[in-house]
């Protein structure tokens, strides 16, 4: 997540991939990603309608269970 951070959010997080990709391979570990990139998506759009469409194209079930609990009783401050 790297909304409201005046950095460069795309470097930053491309690094972070790397570091954990690398680190995964020298000790032989299974890495899962999920990249999720949904523009003002959770301003605009019912978390309900969201989750409803993950289940509706097949979405690993603990994928939607993660997301949804994510996003489950969340109030946002920007101060």
């Amino acid at each position: 997540q790297r909304g409201f951070i005046s950095a460069s959010g795309c470097s930053e997080n491309l690094k972070l991939f790397q570091i954990l990709v690398r680190c995964a391979k020298q000790e032989h570990r299974h890495l899962g990603v999920v990249i999720v990139d949904i523009a003002k998506a959770f301003d605009t759009v019912s978390h309900h309608h969201i989750i409803a469409g993950l289940v509706q194209r097949g979405v690993d079930p603990h994928v939607v269970q993660l997301i949804n609990e994510m996003y489950r009783d969340v109030t946002t401050y920007i101060i």
